[in-house]
């Protein structure tokens, strides 16, 4: 393959990651993996809560493949892993590190995407529950005017 072609992979998995994680997110997490992920929509005063084991599982997962696809000659399935490690890294810095705070340096975005971000997963918590919520993508934000007036709806439409 060309290296053109090996980039393209990489550019595509992250993107596709986006979506598997936002369906993952929506359709698991807040389904039947709401055990796992219920620590997340929750206060507690530890470094680490049990939706962690999440990062671990798909970690586990991505190492595994990219030493497959090494083992391959740096098969297509390699670089599928290196897109899905890339995602995992930003996962990490924008979702745990700027929208959570979970770092201990502290950075408010005063615009721009970044605000756009933190303000739609803050909406995503705004419920309480698993259901109800907006906004299950990790790096993708719809507008925030949008989610709050899906956030209304939903309160007209259970009597709130």
């Amino acid at each position: 393959m060309t290296v053109a072609a090996d980039i393209l992979i990489v550019v595509v998995t992250i993107l596709g990651m986006e979506a598997f994680v936002t369906l993952m997110h929506k359709y698991v997490m807040h389904g039947p993996g709401w055990g796992w992920h219920e620590s997340h929509h929750t206060e507690h005063d530890g470094v680490l809560e049990v939706n962690d084991l999440y990062s671990v599982v798909f970690a586990v997962l991505t190492m595994g493949l990219l030493v497959f696809g090494w083992m391959q000659g740096f098969s297509t399935i390699y670089w599928v892993a290196l897109g899905m490690t890339i995602y995992g890294f930003l996962y990490f810095f924008v979702h745990d590190g700027l929208v959570h705070q979970r770092w201990p340096f502290r950075h408010v975005p005063r615009g721009g995407y970044l605000k756009r971000l933190v303000q739609a997963h803050r909406l995503h918590h705004a419920t309480q529950g698993r259901e109800g919520g907006v906004s299950f993508g990790f790096l993708y934000a719809p507008p925030v005017r949008a989610l709050k007036a899906k956030l209304r709806g939903q309160s007209r439409e259970n009597g709130r």
